[in-house]
């Protein structure tokens, strides 16, 4: 049975002003570059440093080959641990000889052949997280590296980014985040800049000041806490991307073409969690116009993780030009409703079912966005069947589940 939701007095508070309706304009973010949330795959999340040269291209491969890189997944990303600990004699980083025996410059040329873009790890601090080679006061070297060898996006992690004497640790990273964003302009290649800087700032009053500096240097960011790992239990990863989505759902203000909010990795595909939960993570990165980068084995995912990862409706609205990220317009400790406006003027509306029991929800058309009408008309993104609703609209969702529907007034 499903038990009957009523949000009416949920939405009491939300006035359809409150919504967001296409900005007069955007800014075109750094480099004009990422002007949709980027798309593709990390081994991070499922591999940690148990990585080398075969399992990367080999990666690349699936993408290729499963289609995903038709659909948009066009960037593989070696996270931490691909370096040795030392800079070589010229102070230059270098590719661990056992886990990269041709280097990095050859993977990259792979990648590219196989028509994907190459995206590399490296962290603002002396150190990486994992222990090796930081960038610290090696940006504009590590830049030149980096265009060398051919490198379209980097991922600056913040772990051990020293004190300094007189500065606050916000005006540390700043300088940081900023020192490599020059350094990346000025390398001569166009490079996606992925900042990790307000993940270290959770929490704390600055977390919203590093938030509103961000967007000047890179082109997305990581807000908070990882996604959880690849051998953690489902149950911790149902928790983990709730977590994730429930502190970026807020942040709304802070995206926009070329600037996006990022709760990190997909773990579509990952074992323990069900259908329900992979795909309901699915269907709120793309409501929150979230980066979408796989981080499981994709040379051996299912058929049913390939169909939600690979949802063309969904991946239109994660992509749509308009690019803004979805208002949440309900958030009970049972459900939530988030409205999103897109560029034809359709919107998509997420019914997330946070609990272990069925529910019916039900939201007025006036708190999704579309005033007064009493007609509208929409397409389910997943069943892909099309209903007909009145002034109100109400679905039935499992548990750990969602309904993602494309509506317009009618």
């Amino acid at each position: 049975m499903f038990a009957k939701i009523a949000v009416a007095a949920a939405l009491a508070l939300v006035t359809p002003a409150a919504l967001p309706s296409a900005p007069a304009a955007h800014s075109s973010g750094y480099q004009g570059l990422a002007a949709t949330p980027p798309m593709g795959w990390n081994d991070w999340s499922y591999y940690q440093c148990g990585i080398n040269e075969k399992l990367i291209l080999d990666q690349g491969r699936a993408l290729v080959r499963s289609g995903l890189a038709a659909k948009g997944y066009n960037t593989v990303t070696t996270d931490d641990c691909w370096m040795t600990k030392d800079r070589d004699a010229s102070g230059n980083l270098v590719s661990d000889p056992q886990k990269f025996p041709d280097g990095m410059a050859y993977v990259g040329r792979q990648l590219h052949a196989m028509g994907l873009k190459f995206g590399i790890y490296e962290d603002a601090g002396t150190q990486t997280c994992g222990g090796y080679a930081g960038s610290w006061q090696h940006y504009d070297a590590d830049a030149r590296l980096f265009a060398k060898w051919g490198v379209d996006y980097l991922k600056l992690d913040g772990c051990n980014v020293p004190s300094v004497p007189g500065q606050s640790d916000e005006e540390t990273y700043r300088q940081a985040y900023a020192g490599m964003s020059r350094a990346l302009r000025d390398s001569g290649r166009r490079i996606v800049f992925s900042e990790s800087a307000p993940a270290y700032f959770q929490g704390t009053s600055d977390w919203y000041t590093v938030l509103g500096w961000v967007a000047r240097y890179g082109n997305l960011w990581r807000e908070g806490t990882d996604i959880a790992l690849g051998q953690e239990s489902g149950a911790a990863k149902w928790r983990s991307l709730l977590g994730n989505y429930d502190y970026n759902a807020p942040l709304e203000k802070y995206a926009g073409p070329g600037h996006w909010n990022d709760p990190d990795f997909l773990l579509v595909g990952d074992r323990g969690l069900t259908a329900d939960e992979s795909q309901t993570q699915m269907t709120l990165w793309a409501e929150m116009a979230a980066p979408l980068i796989s981080s499981t084995d994709l040379t051996r995912l299912s058929a049913q993780a390939l169909a939600i990862l690979g949802n063309r409706d969904i991946i239109a609205v994660d992509q749509d030009r308009l690019g803004v990220q979805a208002t949440r317009v309900v958030h009970t400790d049972t459900h939530d409703v988030l409205t999103r406006p897109l560029a034809n003027g359709d919107r998509a509306v997420v019914f997330l079912n946070r609990g272990d029991t069925p529910l019916a929800i039900s939201a007025p058309a006036s708190a999704l966005g579309f005033g007064n009408a009493q007609h509208l008309y929409g397409k389910d993104l997943v069943t892909k069947r099309t209903s007909r609703y009145g002034g109100s609209v109400t679905v039935q969702v499992r548990p750990h589940a969602t309904v993602m529907l494309r509506l317009h007034a009618s």
